[in-house]
């Protein structure tokens, strides 16, 4: 008796009517007969591994592949349907996109029964903290080992009489001396450093430099727009008579912080206050049909009520920023993008490598071949909301909606300039199982499917996975993100955060000469 033929859908998610591929949902043997949506039969011709792509049409060579109803690259060979379509046979599309400008605009509305308010910190400059931390933040890599034994000192029992700080970290980088402080690196640094300093999730701050470096503790202390009541305190080594000194006498002003930053509580806040960064890391075939798109329905419920959202990885949207650019408000918003894809090609060019390097190795694993089908997936963490703004790396985020934030696609340098433009929560999808934090804002690790889910539940909040295995819908698993989001920001703890992951993640992006 044969087997009948399986319906395509069955087996393999077709995004888009039009679309030259399926994603396979499940490993796809040769010779397995399937049955298209108008009945025509289709055979599938070698193993296709699941989340990775099938085929459906014939595609001549230098034929354009469509999924998304995008190009996502160019036939390097002939492709006949029912074929395994990877790095094989599938090269770039360099054809130049049309790039409109605001002709796209959509104003999410938010569902009547959307909560309205978290618990956080209310800080005198209105800005509302979801974590209340101590930092010690160095303005120089000379200064980061006498600052993670200063931080150290306060671990396990030692906060548990200061039940509402989150803790004391470290914050500490490789950089700050050897470069030219008035270069673009120079100034990159410092708007880094600037940012975390006034991140409303710090109650308290030692800044902590050698005495000599290039970028000194004035430059981080003196002149910011600090909120009112934070508590600020400043060293260096040199004049401290050496480690052994600053580390006895920073622990001793964390000490005397500790009740006065203790004092804060939390507080219902309206949820318009939140600024939410997106970021991906580990992407798979998966990642643009369920974590994205499902964190792109979170991302739309807080833009309707009024918070902040905060797409990144600009080589990550490369290829689908003509997507972008007719969500922007205004012109300049949508050519500010443009302009940064632009310097984006002359620095990796400046470097010896292509804005389509990208994906990486484990993304092509996953079954991503070309970075026109990463970034199209990518960009669906942002929903549909117009973009209200663009903003270099680290620039702080103060207009409300959805916007962007030029930085590279490597995850802790992505989201450390997030961190420092503002960012009190962070949603990171994942479909390899990337394993991340970014204190003192909180992670929240969104799946793409079940398998890695199941397989690394301990480090995972939410499995997406279930979009494509039917027992939840999109909009249920967005739903499920939002009211996750709240919930962190309100005090949750994360996987990440339960793991104490986050201080090594402090990445500043390093740009420009080192003398």
């Amino acid at each position: 008796m044969t087997d009948l033929p399986l319906p395509l859908h069955a087996v393999a998610l077709l995004l888009r009517p039009d679309d030259s591929v399926a994603v396979a949902t499940r490993d796809l043997a040769a010779g397995t007969s399937l049955t298209l949506a108008d009945g025509a039969p289709l055979t599938v011709l070698v193993d296709v591994p699941r989340g990775h792509k099938l085929a459906v049409l014939d595609v001549a060579k230098g034929g354009q592949v469509l999924k998304y109803g995008q190009s996502i690259g160019r036939a390097t060979a002939p492709i006949a349907a029912g074929e395994h379509i990877h790095s094989h046979n599938l090269g770039m599309d360099a054809t130049e996109r049309e790039h409109e400008f605001g002709t796209a605009r959509v104003t999410p509305e938010a569902p009547a029964d959307l909560p309205r308010t978290f618990l956080g910190y209310h800080r005198a400059d209105g800005r509302v903290a979801t974590r209340n931390f101590i930092g010690v933040i160095t303005s120089v890599n000379c200064s980061a080992s006498a600052a993670k034994m200063i931080a150290d000192q306060f671990r396990g029992m030692a906060m548990d009489a200061y039940p509402n700080v989150d803790g004391v970290m470290a914050i500490t980088h490789q950089s700050g001396c050897g470069l030219v402080p008035d270069s673009e690196g120079g100034q990159m640094l410092l708007r880094t450093l600037r940012g975390y300093a006034q991140h409303p999730n710090f109650g308290g701050l030692l800044v902590l430099g050698l005495g000599c470096e290039m970028i000194p503790v004035s430059s981080l202390a003196e002149g910011l727009d600090l909120p009112e009541g934070l508590l600020v305190e400043t060293m260096t080594i040199q004049d401290s008579g050496g480690v052994r000194a600053t580390v006895r006498a920073g622990a001793e002003k964390i000490r005397e912080m500790l009740p006065r930053v203790n004092e804060a509580t939390r507080t219902p806040a309206d949820i318009s206050h939140l600024v939410l960064g997106l970021n991906c890391g580990g992407s798979d075939g998966y990642s643009g049909i369920t974590a994205n798109p499902a964190l792109g329905v979170a991302s739309d419920m807080l833009v309707a009520a009024g918070a902040t959202s905060v797409l990144a990885e600009t080589p990550e949207v490369y290829g689908a920023e003509h997507l972008l650019t007719r969500r922007a408000t205004t012109p300049e918003v949508g050519r500010k993008l443009l302009d940064r894809i632009e310097w984006w090609k002359a620095y990796t060019e400046a470097g010896e490598g292509t804005l389509d390097n990208n994906p990486s190795p484990g993304n092509k694993a996953g079954g991503l071949t070309t970075i026109l089908e990463k970034s199209l997936g990518a960009v669906a963490k942002g929903g549909t909301a117009e973009m209200t703004a663009v903003y270099e790396y680290a620039e702080p985020i103060t207009d409300k909606g959805f916007t962007f934030m030029d930085t590279p696609g490597y995850d802790p340098v992505s989201v450390t300039g997030l961190v420092a433009g503002g960012a009190t929560v962070v949603c990171f999808t994942t479909g390899r199982g990337s394993v991340f934090g970014c204190k003192p804002t909180p992670s929240i690790k969104v799946a793409t499917n079940t398998e890695m889910y199941d397989r690394m539940s301990e480090d995972m909040d939410i499995n997406a996975g279930r979009i494509v295995d039917g027992t939840a819908s999109l909009p249920d698993v967005g739903r499920e993100i939002f009211e996750k989001i709240i919930a962190v920001a309100s005090g949750e703890q994360t996987v990440s955060e339960d793991l104490d992951i986050g201080q090594e993640e402090f990445i500043p992006w390093h740009v420009g000469a080192v003398t």
